[in-house]
């Protein structure tokens, strides 16, 4: 496999997590030929850069070095164009620091640096879910709320990077009134964050709110399949706040098709209540795009970078 790629090079993809790092090396049609999976170091700054150094001297011998042509890094959070810093709570070692230089004179290769949501829309967007749609929006629905949108097959990031950041949207005072709900801090420094109601963990939020338990999603839904009534109180509520953010993702982008990622993209049941949950928030003669699972699932974001790399590169 590898002398079959040697007349193009290979791109290297390296998605960034809270507890994992995953590296690919894949030939110009995404054919993957090496991949490896870290614990994400959090002992450090220092270990965080020699882990990606090692991660790409391993994927260089484990390819027999045919070349690389660039790699992409999926980071979580933003950078300050200004400073330059990374702004990261998922991996908290890398907020502060120069990562995007510090990467560039370390490793060997062009480099392209990009936002982790915005890596999961373009693989989708690239023989995933949305392959054949004009444009798609990848919406994560996990820990916290965000995505990407793609346009042709190419990403739109914007003029900040932070082109998709939906879940940082405000919840609209009359849904939070119909549904008696507080105005929550979020971690990014707004307060009443859509993603603080709408994630993964603002389901677990909702259904404390009306006297649940549950800590996570997980538990919110397996409680309201067993019929307990404050956990399918507060899916209903999460369903509608849900469908009014699509609606106004519809109404801003109008996507071709809406793709979810994040642990409750696993949740079947979304994806035939969902629709008629955005369609209630949008005007007559508005069509809800097809709303899609993901193909790659967590595969997708290293995939996405390597991506990145080869439209850089």
């Amino acid at each position: 496999m590898f002398a079959d790629t040697a007349s193009d090079g290979l791109y290297y993809g390296l998605d960034i997590g809270g507890s994992k790092i995953e590296m690919i090396a894949c030939n110009p049609q995404l054919q993957v030929c090496h991949r490896q999976r870290i614990d994400t170091p959090h002992t450090g700054y220092a270990d965080f850069l020699e882990a990606i150094c090692t991660l790409v001297a391993n994927a260089d011998a484990a390819t027999g070095h045919v070349g690389c042509q660039g790699i992409g890094i999926a980071l979580p959070g933003i950078r300050d164009r200004a400073s330059g810093r990374q702004l990261s709570a998922n991996v908290p070692t890398l907020t502060g620091q120069h990562v995007s230089a510090d990467l560039h004179a370390r490793l060997p290769y062009p480099l392209q640096l990009g936002n982790d949501l915005h890596c999961f829309a373009l693989s989708e967007a690239h023989g995933g879910a949305a392959a054949g749609y004009p444009s798609m929006f990848g919406a994560i629905l996990g820990t916290g709320a965000g995505g990407g949108y793609c346009l042709d097959g190419r990403l739109l990031s914007g003029r900040n990077g932070i082109a998709g950041e939906w879940g940082h949207w405000s919840l609209p005072a009359h849904l939070r009134q119909r549904h008696d709900l507080p105005v929550l801090d979020c971690p990014c420094g707004l307060r009443g964050c859509l993603e603080r109601y709408v994630s993964g963990s603002g389901l677990a939020m909702l259904h404390r709110h009306l006297g649940g338990d549950s800590q996570t999603a997980a538990e919110v839904i397996a409680a309201a399949q067993a019929g307990a009534a404050s956990a399918q109180r507060a899916q209903a509520i999460h369903l509608d706040l849900l469908g009014h953010a699509f609606a106004s993702v519809v109404l801003l982008l109008d996507p071709h098709v809406i793709v979810l990622g994040g642990g409750l993209s696993r949740y079947d049941a979304l994806y035939t209540t969902l629709p008629a949950a955005v369609q209630a928030h949008l005007f007559a003669g508005v069509q809800v795009p097809p709303i899609l699972p993901p193909q790659f699932g967590d595969a997708g974001g290293a995939r996405g970078a390597a991506l990145l790399a080869r439209q850089a590169f």
